[in-house]
């Protein structure tokens, strides 16, 4: 956990959301369930993250467009790659960033980040915007999860046995934020391939 570690990166990475939005549009996936995800998403870099009723998996287009990805903002891998070294990572280069918005009543149930190739590689985590309670689970669904609250610029780093660890976020409450309103914004930075 590093607290308020993105601040200083808060108005390229602000710069970065919005032009990644306009590019590829936040979205609302469908699970291979047929569930319309709370969570709107979209996606930067090599690699994007996608589900359908097909299943989940990483894609290098857009399915809603045929093009790619929008390229991934500087300040976002290199967020990634200092808070990756920070806490014994030297060398994670994220090719994915999955960007999700949660807007009140919104959340991210427990689940294991398992459609990489390598997972050797940490997962990043970047909060902006409101404030969430992440849910940090054990490897077994069932085991009761920590609740870590999270405020604008704190970023998450988990990876080596913590890498497959379930983690989710509760539903998301009503409140307000200067840098997205009432909406908290999540960037997910992976090493997909």
């Amino acid at each position: 956990m590093l607290r308020g570690f993105a601040l200083p990166f808060e108005r390229a990475l602000g710069d970065g959301v919005h032009g990644i939005e306009a590019a590829a549009p936040f979205r609302h996936m469908q699970t291979p369930g047929g569930y319309s995800m709370s969570v709107a998403m979209t996606n930067c870099g090599a690699h994007g993250w996608v589900s359908d009723p097909t299943g989940y998996r990483y894609s290098t287009t857009d399915p809603d467009t045929g093009a790619d990805w929008p390229l991934m903002p500087t300040v976002f891998r290199e967020l990634a790659r200092a808070a990756a070294q920070e806490v014994g990572f030297p060398r994670f280069i994220p090719d994915a960033c999955l960007v999700n918005r949660y807007e009140p009543g919104a959340r991210l149930t427990l689940h294991q980040d398992r459609d990489e190739q390598d997972f050797r590689a940490p997962i990043v985590s970047v909060s902006l915007g409101v404030p969430a309670i992440f849910l940090f689970g054990g490897l077994k669904r069932k085991d009761r999860p920590q609740r870590v609250p999270l405020e604008h610029g704190d970023v998450v780093v988990w990876g080596g046995p913590a890498r497959l660890r379930y983690h989710g976020v509760a539903k998301l409450e009503e409140s307000r934020h200067p840098f997205a309103g009432n909406a908290r914004i999540n960037l997910t930075l992976r090493r997909a391939l």
